[in-house]
């Protein structure tokens, strides 16, 4: 038997046994009522333990990115970019982990996409960033005027090229002085949009206040149930995120010999961290913020059920390392990748179906059509 069969198969005999009534019953599950009493609560601590705390974790890895951008910027050796390559993965970690949060601030002022221009479906941002860099467009060294520049020149994606593309060796030497400039307008920029995060959750009387006290004047949500089915959908949304956009570019089933250079942060070795960390974080939205508590009392194996998948996803995606045309190429690492896409599909259907409908939504609501 394949390796790839054996691991769907072990996986779905172990989530049977561990759960029994809901692998054999999935999206048959009864349709029931938010456990509005339980909804306030839940929202608080989404942001008071996750939102916040993500946000102020990613503001001082922006911070420790742009120091050490400025140490290679002041004395470029192999140390000083080894240095700033690994505030580059720390940085990446803390941003896959409270990406996932695509609302509110995040989509004022383009921040989402100035922080992150992905995907570049047609390398129109990454012409751009080689342009810069090549004609060493001195503007692109100042944060300020960086800002007004497209979206794809000042984020992770150009930050990764400046660090990790073709002729990023010049950075050992007083050669890649204009090439470390811009680097560090981009972490500035960085840094001050992490910022700009953190105020903007932070703020008592901002969008903090609108999710911790749902009712009828709140501008954000008019009842209970419209704030559970907005944390719901963060996360089947980061599932669907996952699946759609972080692994199937470049792997799309065992039939498919792979499109590396799709996958997101190929350069630097951070696509599988990546999509680790995205899913961590919303595993940990899942635990800090007790969702189980919005169901009834006899669906609460719902969450035992996506908390078992959330495990095995964010394991294996963990065990999956290298570069990834390398583990493209690898036979075992290939089957890794087809048992992650499938308990990434599964993961999707058990909050967006069965969790959904033990809380009232209905099995087939669609988060992505917005009913």
């Amino acid at each position: 038997m394949p390796r790839t069969h054996t691991l769907t198969l072990a996986f779905a005999l172990t989530l049977t046994a561990v759960f029994p009534a809901v692998a054999q019953e999935g999206s048959a599950l009864s349709p029931r009522v938010v456990n509005e009493a339980a909804v306030p609560a839940v929202m608080a601590k989404a942001v008071d333990d996750f939102i916040i705390p993500g946000y102020r974790n990613l503001t001082e890895k922006t911070a420790a990115a742009t120091q050490a951008t400025a140490k290679l910027c002041a004395a470029p050796s192999q140390a000083t970019v080894d240095g700033a390559r690994v505030a580059f993965s720390e940085m990446v970690g803390a941003w896959s982990a409270i990406e996932v949060v695509r609302l509110g601030p995040a989509l004022e002022q383009n921040r989402f996409e100035r922080f992150l221009f992905y995907p570049d479906r047609k390398s129109t941002g990454l012409k751009q960033v080689q342009a810069i860099v090549s004609k060493h467009d001195e503007s692109a060294t100042d944060e300020a005027k960086l800002k007004g520049k497209s979206v794809a020149a000042q984020g992770l994606g150009a930050l990764e090229y400046v660090l990790y593309g073709t002729g990023a060796e010049s950075l050992l030497n007083k050669d890649g002085d204009f090439r470390c400039r811009y680097g560090l307008a981009i972490t500035k920029n960085l840094d001050t949009i992490a910022n700009e995060f953190l105020a903007a959750w932070q703020k008592p009387d901002g969008i903090q206040a609108a999710w911790k006290h749902p009712g009828p004047d709140n501008p954000e949500f008019r009842d209970n149930r419209e704030a559970a089915t907005e944390l719901l959908g963060i996360l089947v949304h980061g599932v669907e995120t996952v699946k759609d956009q972080r692994l199937k570019p470049f792997y799309e089933s065992k039939d498919d010999k792979g499109h590396p250079k799709l996958a997101i942060y190929w350069r630097s070795g951070n696509t599988m961290p990546s999509i680790a960390a995205n899913v961590r974080g919303l595993k940990t939205l899942f635990d800090v913020a007790d969702m189980q508590s919005l169901l009834p009392e006899d669906s609460r194996s719902v969450a035992g059920s996506a908390d078992f998948v959330f495990k095995s996803v964010i394991g294996m995606a963990g065990n999956i390392d290298g570069p990834i045309d390398q583990a493209l190429e690898d036979k075992d690492k290939r089957a890794k990748l087809a048992f992650l896409s499938l308990n990434t599909n599964d993961l999707l259907d058990r909050l967006n179906k069965d969790f959904g409908g033990a809380i009232g939504l209905g099995a087939g609501f669609s988060f992505a059509d917005g009913d």
